[in-house]
């Protein structure tokens, strides 16, 4: 009888186990890297997607494709490939962001807009991001923030980090950037 009871404890142990192991992959978040500002009191960040499991450990520290190709987030708003970073660009910067999402664009709702009307919408915004910043960002998509905290190098697509760290100081792009979460209007804040 003793033996019995031990042998239905020790199985009622694995079961558990096994429940554990299962609720806890199956709820684990998917990590991200987030850019976060670097004053106390950060009031914001930008969550920059998490690569595909399946993505090998170069694409992992590059953030994009090995060969080379970056499914068109390496294409500047006028067409052309973004270069490398000139020397005398700074190492990280603080930037706002005002996003359009669209079909498609990760995190964005299965009834999203076009990526025309994204498009359409961001190149309208533009002109208020000049004048206020903050009201494109309460007319943009969830994500947008006039503050996105400080990103380093290599850490966007190459189009985006490309046109960020090419702004001088307090503007805005003329153009809106086309990344994987959407178009973004960009400004650097310092």
């Amino acid at each position: 009888m003793q033996r019995s009871k031990t042998i239905a404890l020790g199985l009622l142990v694995v079961v558990v186990i096994a429940i554990a192991v299962v609720v806890s992959r199956s709820s684990k978040p998917r990590p991200s890297i987030t850019a976060t500002s670097a004053s106390a009191k950060p009031s914001a960040s930008v969550a920059v997607a998490a690569p595909p499991p399946s993505a090998s450990a170069a694409e992992l520290l590059l953030g994009e494709p090995v060969d080379g190709e970056s499914a068109g987030f390496d294409i500047l708003p006028d067409g052309k490939k973004a270069p490398p970073l000139p020397a005398t660009a700074p190492q990280s910067v603080s930037f706002g962001v005002v996003v359009f999402s669209y079909q498609g664009a990760e995190f964005a709702a299965p009834s999203a807009r076009t990526k025309d009307q994204a498009r359409e919408k961001a190149l309208a915004a533009v002109a208020d991001a000049k004048s206020d910043f903050s009201k494109a960002v309460a007319g943009g998509d969830r994500g947008s923030t006039a503050s996105a905290g400080r990103v380093p190098r290599g850490v966007l697509e190459p189009a985006a980090e490309y046109v960020l760290f090419t702004l001088p100081k307090g503007e805005v792009a003329p153009t809106p950037v086309d990344t994987p979460r959407g178009y973004w209007v960009v400004r650097r804040n310092d």
